[in-house]
């Protein structure tokens, strides 16, 4: 867990602003604290660098935009992150050690390999049998109590054990578990993946670690299944549904809501919801 608010506060900042140019100033200023005392801070906690986290997170985020976006051009997709066309392929080369078009041709097909299970291909369903399974359904806001985390999504089981636990005080028979993910494991390294969790409380909740999520027209999935498959079925949305859909993911971040768990037996029921427009 980023335990350093400041730091959590800085990442919002990064997040929310990746397709302008951000220098370290202005997340500093952002969060009140000096450039040298802010750059120190940030990589204890993080482990990098502030300019490499922005650079990193618009490498993987341009990337997933060009998983995503297939008639979206290389070109046009640097530009979004402030780069000329041969600067961009510069340092999308040296990030993803491929050139965007070789990246390109590697995605949104049959299979690919699991990050999480060496030696492991995902392979994924037809467009049909992912469009019966989703909905175009509108959410309501969530009012949540948030952590927010850097790290592996195996450690999940005992994050949550830990998370649920800490805030017992606040559930109740209408609380929901959700995640919110900013990263696409299949292209962040496992370890550095940018995740939330969340419980959803009441109004009259007073804690500081409280966040609105923002609700709209998501594309939901519901999921019933062993929680090793969640990986493979998101996926499939991602690399087959979502670019033939006519839908678009638009510019907040992915859902996972939990409606069901049996964690002896590794299963869960939940809905998988991807921010369209």
């Amino acid at each position: 867990m980023l335990k350093n608010e400041l730091v959590s506060k800085a990442i919002e900042y990064i997040v929310e602003n990746l397709n302008e140019e951000i220098a370290i100033e202005d997340v500093a200023d952002y969060c009140h604290l000096s450039k040298y005392y802010f750059c120190r801070v940030f990589k204890a906690e993080t482990g990098e660098g502030v300019y490499a986290f922005i650079k990193r997170l618009k490498m993987e985020q341009s990337a997933i935009e060009m998983k995503l976006g297939k008639e979206k051009s290389i070109t046009d997709i640097g530009m979004t992150y402030g780069y000329s066309s041969s600067n961009y392929s510069t340092a999308f080369k040296k990030h993803h050690h491929l050139s965007p078009a070789e990246f390109r041709k590697t995605v949104n097909t049959s299979c690919a390999p699991h990050p999480f299970i060496p030696d492991q291909m995902a392979r994924f369903q037809s467009f049909e049998v992912y469009d019966q399974k989703i909905k175009i359904c509108e959410l309501a806001d969530f009012r949540v109590i948030y952590e927010r985390y850097l790290g592996n999504y195996l450690d999940l089981g005992e994050q949550w054990l830990t998370f649920t636990a800490k805030h017992q005080a606040y559930v109740n028979t209408d609380t929901l578990l959700i995640e919110r993910f900013y990263d696409d494991p299949a292209i962040t390294r496992v370890g550095q993946c940018l995740y939330d969790l969340c419980m959803t409380v009441d109004a009259n909740c007073r804690l500081e670690n409280i966040t609105t999520i923002e609700g709209g027209k998501f594309a939901v999935c519901r999921f019933d299944g062993l929680i090793k498959d969640i990986y493979e079925t998101l996926q499939g949305i991602f690399n087959i549904w979502l670019p033939n859909s006519g839908y678009e993911m638009d510019e907040r971040y992915g859902l996972d809501i939990y409606r069901q768990m049996d964690r002896e037996n590794s299963q869960v029921i939940m809905d998988l919801c991807i921010p369209v427009k």
